[in-house]
């Protein structure tokens, strides 16, 4: 079966974006490899930070969802609180300073310095919650 193995991350300074998710997950410095700042995960894939080079096309910050165990979220949560950092329960931001509890695990979204809405979430969304979105 297929398997995604990287993607890229358009970013204003490809090294402050990488090391602010790396911060957030208390993992290695990210690398640079050729014009990339890459964050690799414990699954394989990784996420190369490239500076976005000015052309006609707009930079349009996206999304990118993180799986962490429940350790792993709860000390996230704290850098996050520490650092004073804003976040949310949904995607859209209208639930500030909240996580949610979708499908038995716990999640949240935060705004990285580029403002791409990353998601930690402790459990993969099943079948039946996808179905209901």
């Amino acid at each position: 079966m297929p398997s995604l193995d990287h993607t890229i991350v358009h970013s204003t300074d490809r090294f402050a974006s990488a090391q602010f998710l790396t911060d957030l997950l208390d993992v290695p410095a990210p690398k640079a490899f050729g014009p990339f700042a890459v964050v690799k995960m414990d699954n394989g894939v990784s996420l190369d930070y490239a500076e976005h080079v000015a052309t006609d096309r707009e930079f349009v910050p996206t999304h990118y969802a993180i799986l962490v165990t429940e350790d792993e979220f709860d000390a996230i949560l704290a850098r996050i609180a520490a650092r004073q950092l804003p976040y949310w329960a949904d995607p859209l931001h209208h639930q500030a300073q909240q996580i949610n509890t979708r499908d038995g695990g716990r999640g949240l979204y935060l705004d990285d310095p580029d403002g791409h809405n990353m998601e930690f979430l402790t459990r993969t969304y099943s079948d039946e919650l996808l179905a209901g979105l």
